[in-house]
């Protein structure tokens, strides 16, 4: 069995158990042995030894890392004290809590690294406040599950940590690059709630805007707010490296939520261990499988056979970023992040450098779009959180959820097309 066929062989198999509702890494690794046992080109060893060294990576030990610090951050009351510096700013505007919630899931987003993990810890403060000023609960749930997205674009990221494991891309400059889109998502979410909230006359929290209270939230969310400072920072002024920053940003979280906001006890810092070590233990998984699946594909040449095809399809750099979008939309609506970026990765990347696309600017291309399948049925992680969170049914989530959908879009054509939105930091810092 070689070339296409192994790749139509594993494909198959791989939708089939999805379909079956098996669980993606063991769906990723089950396709691989059934492929092995049929006649692959690799054995049973090749298999066990390829997902050993999948995991032995020092930038993979940032997501354990990354995951628990924001869990920690959210037991700490970190997520409180942004939602409330924000409020103080422009809360009283038409709209002001949409804004607030946007921005504070793009800060969120910059302790946590996770969407799901965005939409949880904000959308338990921020739900009832705009409920009961008046905002209709679909729209509400609706726009925390789409700010929830901005949690994997806003560095630190997951899906950047696996873009730059899975194709040697430098994950300091993808977090780096993702700030003006992160920031872009973000506005095109804002001009949406602003409009819509003008449009049904929802005002804003009903208090009289004051500099003295925008000093004591900010005196009060101060340690939340150096978070991105420290961790960012310590990586772009080489400090530490990624990893390095979130094993900070776990001490960092310790300490605030036990010593200083004093939020935290050692019941719930067991509870947010556990649970991180269960999100871990998943992610885990499907990089070892998924890690296989890439090196046999490899092996196998579907990569050079998807360029040679796509090259053979059109020399439009254009034409090739749209089908390319088109692609990833569609995966994201389907597959989960991770498991997405460790089979496709590999693949298009070098397609999209034969056209003069840095990795670094594809690789926020890939995350923006496969973040935007949070919010997509039938996969949508963000659209299951916010159902639990705001106890709204997941089909009027959906329904309230395409013009969100609509304005992030319009900023991955942005984003796509623009390179300097990606390029512009990475290139003045390099």
């Amino acid at each position: 069995m070689q070339g296409a066929v192994a790749g139509i062989v594993i494909f198959v198999i791989f939708m089939a158990l999805c379909f079956m509702t098996v669980p993606i890494g063991i769906s990723i690794g089950a396709a691989c042995v059934i492929y092995c046992l049929l006649g692959g080109s690799v054995d049973m060893n090749y298999i066990t030894t390829n997902m050993f060294t999948g995991c032995d990576s020092f930038p993979l030990m940032a997501i354990p890392f990354f995951v628990l610090s924001g869990a920690l951050m959210e037991g700490g009351g970190l997520s409180k004290r942004l939602v409330n510096f924000f409020d103080a700013f422009v809360g009283h505007k038409t709209g002001g809590l949409a804004i607030v919630c946007v921005i504070a899931c793009m800060f969120f987003g910059a302790i946590s690294g996770s969407a799901p993990a965005t939409v949880a810890a904000i959308g338990t403060i921020m739900a009832p406040s705009m409920i009961e000023r008046g905002y209709s609960k679909g729209f509400t749930m609706a726009l925390i599950a789409a700010s929830g997205c901005l949690g994997t674009i806003i560095p630190p990221s997951i899906p950047m940590v696996m873009f730059g494991v899975a194709t040697g891309t430098s994950i300091s400059s993808l977090f780096m690059a993702g700030f003006l889109p992160g920031i872009s998502c973000g506005l095109c979410l804002i001009v949406l709630s602003v409009m819509t909230s003008k449009k049904n006359g929802w005002t804003g929290n009903g208090l009289t805007f004051t500099w003295a209270r925008v000093g004591r939230e900010f005196k009060d969310a101060i340690w939340a707010l150096l978070v991105p400072v420290i961790i960012l920072g310590g990586i772009y002024g080489g400090i530490f490296t990624p990893t390095e920053a979130a094993v900070v940003a776990v001490v960092y979280a310790l300490i605030i939520g036990l010593f200083v906001y004093k939020e935290l006890d050692l019941s719930t810092v067991w509870v947010k261990l556990f649970d991180s070590a269960k999100t871990t233990g998943t992610i885990l998984i499907i990089v070892a499988t998924g890690t296989v699946l890439g090196r046999v594909l490899t092996l196998e040449q579907i990569p050079t056979m998807v360029a040679t095809a796509l090259q053979s399809f059109t020399d439009s750099r254009f034409v090739i970023l749209l089908v390319i979008d088109l692609i990833l939309l569609v995966v994201g609506c389907l597959m989960e992040t991770t498991s997405a970026i460790l089979i496709i990765a590999p693949i298009l990347t070098p397609v999209v450098a034969a056209f003069g696309v840095n990795p670094i600017h594809f690789g926020i291309i890939m995350v923006v779009n496969l973040s935007i399948g949070f919010i997509t049925p039938p996969v949508g992680a963000n659209l299951f959180v916010a159902c639990g969170v705001g106890n709204i049914k997941f089909q009027e989530l959906v329904k309230n959820i395409w013009t969100f959908l609509i304005a992030l879009l319009v900023a991955l054509v942005a984003i796509t097309y623009i390179e300097p939105i990606a390029m512009l930091l990475p290139n003045l810092f390099s």
